[in-house]
Order: structure tokens, then sequence, then C-alpha cells
């Protein structure tokens, strides 16, 4: 018995820590290598695999152009999930995973099974751009603009957090239009952070049959590199994942 509440309680514990992660895009400097990254992007944290990755249920990507979209082939690796190409100039990347697993917990004595719904983009400029996930922040194409869209519906008073990989971080809401504004000071990767939870109930898919759930949690990111601005200061030590 004691064996099978430790187990219990290491499997929500793990729950709780998906919980608190988000996915984001990473693009090298040479335009071609994307990794869909899943952990803490400001704690330098990237999950691997076998481990918290293993969560994911089957992400996919999309390559949004103006020429239209095209869907990327999605490998997973030890550290993350490798996208087959990168986004060129003007061009921008979606990626979603709407079958990751619900996270089950207790609310008094009510036990709860929320259905975690992580996406990411990634753009390569911030000229306004058009939502594509479920949960979306897109630039507006005005100077440190952007907008929460929540399905096509611009999300009012919604939290966005900007954060770089040096730790530094803000905190905003977004307006009754779901725009939010941010100085962006220092040059290199920025990945903005936004969640919302919808309380509707309701019922999914599932491997052995329909899964039903409590609410959604939908947290979703929003990566660019930046050219310029003040030298960035270094990224603490890479957090180990966890097991």
């Amino acid at each position: 018995m004691k064996k099978t509440l430790t187990l219990i309680a290491a499997t929500l514990c793990l729950a709780a820590t998906a919980q608190a992660h988000q996915a984001w895009l990473e693009q090298a400097d040479d335009g071609k290598a994307v990794v869909l990254r899943f952990g803490e992007f400001a704690e330098n944290l990237r999950e691997a695999s076998p481990g918290l990755l293993d969560l994911f249920g089957k992400p996919s990507a999309t390559l949004i152009s103006a020429k239209g979209e095209s869907p990327l082939a999605v490998t997973k690796t030890a550290a993350g999930f490798a996208l087959s190409a990168g986004a060129g100039k003007g061009q921008s990347i979606a990626a979603e995973d709407p079958a990751f697993p619900l996270r089950t917990f207790k609310q008094g004595d009510k036990e709860i099974n929320s259905w975690i719904w992580p996406g990411a983009r990634y753009v390569t400029s911030l000229a306004a751009q058009a939502p594509k996930l479920a949960l979306d922040v897109v630039p507006t194409g005005q100077a440190g603009e952007f907008q929460v869209v929540l399905k096509g519906q611009a999300l009012p008073k919604a939290k966005v957090v900007i954060a770089v990989q040096s730790g530094w971080s803000k905190e905003a809401h977004a307006d009754e239009q779901g725009k939010v504004r941010f100085d962006l000071p220092w040059k290199g990767q920025y990945v903005i952070e936004a969640s919302h939870i919808d309380r509707n109930p309701g019922e999914r898919p599932g491997a052995a049959g329909p899964e039903k759930y409590d609410g959604i949690n939908y947290v979703t990111t929003l990566s660019f590199v930046k050219a310029d601005g003040a030298a960035p200061f270094p990224a603490g030590p890479a957090a180990a994942p966890s097991k």
C-alpha cells in the first residue's frame, strides 16, 4: 500500500511539474534546425527523453509563409522534437499538441481532470501575423506590441510573461483587445508565454476510449530573436531534466 501511495504521489508531482512548464521553439542561427523544447526557458531547463518529454502525445508543426501553409515532419529526439525545416525570412512556424495527457488532481473532495494544451510559435520578424494556434500570441506590427488570441478571438486580460534565457522577465496583462506591450532591451532570443484556463467540461477521444475533462489549460509561447539591443547576461547553468 505504501509503495502504491508513493507511486501516485510521484505521478501527481510529475503532472504538477508539467503544468508549470512551457513548450517553445528554438531555431539555429543558420535557419535550418528547429527544435520544439519543453521545460522552463528562463531557467535554462530543457526536459529530455526518457523523462517529461515523453508526456507529449503527437505534436504537429506548420510552416507559414506568404505562399500558404505547409506541414512539417516532427521527429522525437532525446532533447526535444526536431522539425524538418526552419523558417526563412518573413515566415513563421506554429506547433501544438492537443493530445497531451490529462492531469488529475484533487480539489477538496473532488477529483479534477485538466487537459493541458501546449502550443508554440516562432517568427522571423515582428510584422503582423494572423493567429493559427488554439491559444496564440502574435506580433501586431507595432513596436513591442503583441496580441493574445483564443480560437480566433482576442483574449482580454490574459496574463503574459516575457523572458530571456538569462532569467530576466516581465509580467503584464493584456488589455480588452488582448494586446500587451513590452520593452525589448536585449539582443537575442525572447520567449513570450500566455495561458488561459477554460473551465467548461467536455470529452475528447483517447487511446482507450473517450476521456472526460473538467477544463482545458492552454499554455502557449511566441519565440523570436532580436538582432540588436544590449548584450544579454549569460544564461545560468543548464538545469537537470526531471526523471
